[in-house]
């Protein structure tokens, strides 16, 4: 039987031995679980889970392998990963390299033989908490040390928007769009284009002269890593946006665009992960089963002296999922609609952002 060569440590003193894959560094992040059954490339590459390390809840990871086409980010800043069962040879045509060949190439350091359930179950219960992955010869004294010494990580946004701004175009397009980057998934570009809308990335601190001068339709905002309260400013561009061009706003987005209205945000007990969380639509009495990545949410109290109106709720924490602004032509979600893998309810949404533009271009 392999000898265990890792071990996982959590803030609450709780040990886990396992075995180890990727990259060979010890890391200490913020460990949180996802629930998805599937998508765990999507996962790595998602910025938004840079500096935490997922525990994948679905419990064979890795058994179609790593393509070329499916990655939503050009690096990879996940902090690790935590699996059940680890598969080293794949069965899937499409597949390129194993997933520990991609998370050896991008120094990403992962940890299996692990019991899931119990550490979902902490993080659960608990909240999120730090954690470190570690070798084996390690004590567990050491790991709480190195956890007592890290430093709770800000600005991530920063590190992982785009540096200059960038294009995707489509053929016979109907609409320009700009997209503010603090961390965005590919497939929303993908989904942009596919709708007719050409999109211009530009880096989150972009001002808003420099964005009106690219004579957009519609200003989209992204989703993204992090504390909203660390890039206030792009909700300060939003502020001086509101009312002049059609604004979308997905999950930190969704937060920013609170903030520039006023609102407040919170951090959650355990957060949002996975594709299976049910969203309720108060405009439709529709329920929508959603793919959801975040720590943060808006306040609803903070609402009472915005403009802004409740949309969308969760139904298992009765979070706010979604808002709107009529008079600015202004709209968000917590979720993501694009969701790269998962479910296809709320694409419609980018519809709507069509139809706002439709609305101001023929004034």
């Amino acid at each position: 039987m392999k000898k265990f060569d890792k071990k996982l440590v959590l803030q609450n003193g709780q040990e886990f031995l396992g075995y180890g894959y990727g990259s060979t560094k010890e890391t200490v992040c913020e460990i949180v679980f996802n629930t998805s059954m599937v998508g765990y490339q999507e996962i790595l590459s998602d910025p938004s889970y840079t500096d935490q390390i997922v525990v994948m809840t679905y419990p064979l990871i890795g058994n179609y392998g790593i393509n070329d086409e499916d990655y939503e980010a050009r690096n990879m800043n996940i902090g690790g990963m935590v699996v059940r069962e680890w598969c080293e040879t794949p069965s899937n045509f499409r597949y390129t390299k194993t997933l520990s060949e991609a998370l050896e190439e991008h120094d990403i350091p992962c940890i299996s033989g692990i019991d899931t359930r119990m550490i979902t179950r902490i993080i659960r219960n608990e909240g999120c908490q730090k954690a470190a992955i570690i070798n084996i010869d390690k004590t567990r004294e050491e790991a709480l040390e190195m956890i007592k010494q890290s430093h709770t990580p800000h600005n991530q946004v920063s590190r992982v928007s785009c540096r200059k701004r960038w294009y995707s175009r489509t053929p016979h397009h109907r609409f320009n769009v700009v997209a503010i980057d603090c961390g965005m998934k590919l497939n929303i570009v993908r989904s942009l284009n596919k709708i007719g809308c050409n999109v211009t990335i530009v880096p989150f601190d972009t001002p808003v002269d420099n964005i009106l001068s690219f004579h957009p339709d519609g200003i989209f905002v992204s989703n993204g890593p992090g504390d909203p309260e660390d890039v206030i400013i792009v909700a300060e561009h939003l502020k001086a946006l509101h009312g002049i061009k059609p604004i979308f706003g997905i999950c930190l987005g969704h937060q920013l665009i609170g903030l520039s209205y006023g609102a407040t945000t919170y951090k959650l007990k355990f957060g949002h992960r996975g594709g299976n969380h049910p969203v309720k639509n108060l405009r439709t009495g529709k329920i929508e089963i959603t793919s959801q990545n975040h720590n943060f949410a808006i306040n609803a109290d903070s609402l009472e002296n915005t403009p802004l109106d409740i949309t969308h709720i969760n139904l298992l924490d009765n979070t706010i999922e979604g808002m709107e602004c009529i008079r600015d032509h202004v709209f968000s979600v917590q979720y993501h609609p694009e969701s790269a893998p998962g479910p296809q309810d709320s694409t419609y949404l980018f519809d709507n952002f069509i139809r706002l533009m439709e609305e101001c271009k023929n004034g």
